[in-house]
């Protein structure tokens, strides 16, 4: 937005002139800039555009809970990313005392989106599998509302990495049916048909060996069990091969943070689906909470 100054002239369509020497000068500048500031605000709205430009992404995983500024028009972060740990236990005050923590490290007072490891109905944590049991039926929406003064928006985190890998990643410009799995502490995961998301599917507790999914075969479970990168592909094979035949999709795409060592793993998976990593890696999910609070707030 540009600024015209002229002497002895008022604004005129959305072209500010602004007159006056000494602190008039300077209080119409300020009225200008307001003037400016809604004028601009209120052209996107009538052009439906997305105001919010800026969105701070927040990622709660078992281990860490990390953010960053993103700029949801491209999916590129505007700041460094930034990590605190997961209190242990993970109670509901530990876990937004510390994602507040997080929060006053980037000074932020704007939108939040936030991935939360658990089914999100409405803003309420409907599930307790990787978190603490006290945690059920909490809002958590309102709850970092209420602590950050913020507007904020909070979806599964697996959903969350799903959404930046559709918008940015490997399933841009992809239809039919995509598969997008996080392996981590968990096994996260992202259904989409036609572009469309299937919200909150967590494919990690299907049942596998007698066990949940995750519990035989996350990226965790190879590191807590030393296993081989061969033999830990032969449990993550029997998954895929599952949830193959339960959903035939025609992209699997891998993510978390295993997914950066992918070439260690890949040769030894089997599927019938195309298997690609994520091209996000383990940011998607702050991307895609970004995105998904933007797109919320925009409608």
């Amino acid at each position: 937005m540009k600024l015209w100054i002229k002497d002895n002239t008022v604004a005129q369509n959305d072209k500010l002139y602004l007159y006056g020497v000494g602190e008039s000068c300077f209080n119409c500048f300020f009225i200008a800039a307001t003037f400016c500031y809604n004028s601009l605000e209120s052209r996107q709205a009538r052009r439906g555009e997305n105001i919010y430009m800026n969105v701070l992404g927040i990622d709660i995983g078992g281990s860490g809970i990390k953010g960053a500024i993103v700029d949801v028009e491209t999916g590129q972060l505007c700041s460094e990313r930034l990590k605190v740990e997961t209190p242990q236990p993970a109670t509901p005050q530990a876990v937004i005392d510390s994602t507040c923590q997080l929060i006053r490290l980037f000074n932020w007072d704007g939108l939040i989106g936030c991935g939360f490891p658990a089914v999100i109905q409405k803003g309420l944590v409907k599930t307790t599998a990787n978190i603490d049991q006290s945690w059920f039926d909490i809002n958590v929406q309102k709850l970092l509302q209420r602590e950050t003064g913020c507007s904020c928006a909070v979806i599964n985190d697996a959903d969350a990495a799903g959404l930046a890998e559709m918008q940015f990643g490997e399933g841009r410009g992809r239809d039919g049916t995509v598969l997008i799995l996080t392996l981590g502490t968990g096994i996260g995961s992202a259904l989409f048909y036609q572009s469309q998301l299937v919200p909150n599917l967590e494919l990690g507790y299907l049942p596998l060996q007698g066990a949940p999914a995750e519990h035989y075969a996350s990226a965790a479970v190879r590191k807590n069990e030393k296993l081989s990168w061969q033999n830990w592909s032969k449990r993550l094979n029997q998954f895929l091969n599952h949830v193959e035949r339960l959903f035939s999709p025609e992209l699997i795409i891998i993510g978390g943070g295993v997914s950066r060592k992918y070439e260690k793993f890949f040769p030894y998976l089997e599927t019938q689906a195309e298997l690609v990593p994520a091209r996000l890696l383990n940011q998607a999910g702050i991307i895609g909470a970004a995105c998904f609070a933007a797109g919320k707030f925009h409608d």
